[in-house]
């Protein structure tokens, strides 16, 4: 399906490098898809293919939810007007119909899709592991495995992040029917997670780390049990948390601190963390978690469809925080729309415009480079920058979009971000996985989704 990743190299007419933007570069990568250097081009460069584009560094996506894009848009009724609680409800009658071939066809579909518009890597956030009824598969990995079979088929990097979702509320409160296919014990839990890693062990493009649920779906101690997985292993740790005011209450209520406060006086939460939304926070959670070293985990359009709540970017960003942004439900896909809205949100609370620029002068670009630098770190990826030792992961514009029109720099990725435009290709480790806005799978991957989400559906 890919080109083979062959020691070569990608010459650029212009190129966002670590440094900045460049003119006639020529970037080469070793076999393992690593970018082993850049330096301008000359002539016995041209046996090296020309990027058809400007080249960017691809972006990370950080959070998935893959089943949830097979009901995109269908809890849209008024009847589900009342927010997070009301949607999960929907979400939950969706889980009883997903089983292993349908997660299959709509994990690789989405995966595809993630990839033509410009994400390299994702983070599987993944917590449908038993069969409906709660029963574990004959093995319990069946459902992690669908996912990865789906990253490897589309070529897309996947950070497989299992979930540990023990309880269905604070205390230890028993899981409703709607949850009864997430729930493992921490020893359950511990033995997928190496299963996991040993089935993953020799493919360099996807790698396994640690996640809990969110503070309501572990207790204390579980999740004390799994941060020292994580912490034993190196691997990236992922929560959800502070995404609703309710839940912030319940935290309240339960554990005597809010959520974002209890764990960084509970966990030595560091750079390996992401915290997904962290949307309900004080000033003085924002700016301790901005000092942690944890990446904040944002999901914009996810965040206003279900009207969870806009993050504290400005105070956050000033504090010296790191973020990334993912597509949680696949309401879109769009790298350059959750940006958009990022800033978007921030603009309408403060009425005045360029708010979020992460220290450069285009704010469209300097929102690119922080997302993709802190989504990688999330993903526990050296990726979101084009200089020796990251990965060879790019995207190259299509330079007859009419938005990119006469554009240059950072101007151009800004008419990128806030003007929409087009990707032509995209390369993950070296290898070609879109070809002028097509992959090659696209023949076989779309028939089988639609199948798939028909039945899901009904």
């Amino acid at each position: 399906m890919n080109e083979p990743a062959i020691e070569q190299g990608l010459r650029c007419g212009q190129v966002l490098l670590a440094d900045g933007w460049a003119s006639d570069q020529t970037v080469r990568f070793d076999p393992d898809g690593a970018i082993a250097g850049v330096a301008r081009t000359v002539d016995a460069d041209a046996t090296f293919p020309k990027a058809r584009g400007p080249v960017l560094p691809g972006m990370a996506n950080l959070h998935s939810h893959a089943f949830q894009y097979a009901m995109a848009g269908l809890a849209e009724k008024t009847e589900h007007a009342g927010g997070f609680w009301s949607w999960r409800d929907v979400m939950y009658r969706m889980t009883n119909a997903v089983g292993p071939d349908s997660f299959a066809a709509v994990a690789a579909q989405l995966y595809a899709d993630m990839l033509r518009r410009g994400f390299t890597a994702v983070g599987e956030f993944h917590y449908l592991h038993h069969a409906p009824d709660g029963h574990p598969y004959d093995a319990p990995e069946t459902m992690s495995l669908a996912a990865i079979e789906a990253a490897r088929r589309t070529g897309i990097a996947l950070t497989h992040l299992p979930v540990l979702y023990a309880h269905g509320g604070f205390g230890g409160a028993p899981p409703g029917d709607g949850q009864r296919r997430f729930i493992h014990d921490v020893g359950g839990y511990a033995k997928l997670v190496s299963t996991l890693s040993d089935a993953v062990a020799d493919a360099p493009d996807i790698r396994i780390g640690i996640a809990a649920h969110s503070l309501r779906a572990v207790t204390p101690d579980q999740l004390s049990d799994t941060a020292e997985m994580a912490a034993a292993a190196s691997m990236p740790i992922h929560i959800h948390v502070a995404e609703q005011p309710k839940e912030v209450d319940d935290c309240l209520a339960h554990l005597g601190a809010r959520p974002v406060d209890w764990l960084l006086d509970n966990h030595a939460v560091d750079d390996r963390w992401c915290l997904i939304h962290a949307t309900h926070m004080t000033p003085d959670e924002t700016v301790a978690l901005a000092q942690s070293g944890a990446v904040a985990g944002l999901c914009p359009t996810t965040e206003a469809n279900l009207g969870d709540g806009i993050f504290d970017a400005p105070r956050f960003l000033d504090a010296g925080g790191a973020f990334g942004i993912g597509t949680d439900s696949h309401v879109s896909l769009d790298p350059a729309q959750e940006l958009r809205l990022l800033e978007y949100g921030q603009r309408l609370i403060h009425g005045r415009r360029g708010i979020l620029g992460c220290g450069h002068a285009h704010t469209g670009a300097g929102l690119y480079r922080a997302a993709a630098q802190g989504g990688g770190r999330a993903l526990g990826r050296k990726m979101g920058a084009i200089a020796a030792g990251y990965r060879a992961d790019f995207v190259v514009l299509d330079p007859d979009h009419p938005m990119l029109t006469g554009r240059q720099g950072d101007t151009l990725l800004d008419s990128h971000v806030f003007g929409g435009g087009a990707i032509r290709d995209v390369y993950v480790a070296g290898r070609k996985v879109i070809d002028d806005g097509k992959h090659a799978e696209d023949a076989s991957l779309k028939p089988a989704f639609r199948e798939a989400v028909k039945a899901l559906i009904g």
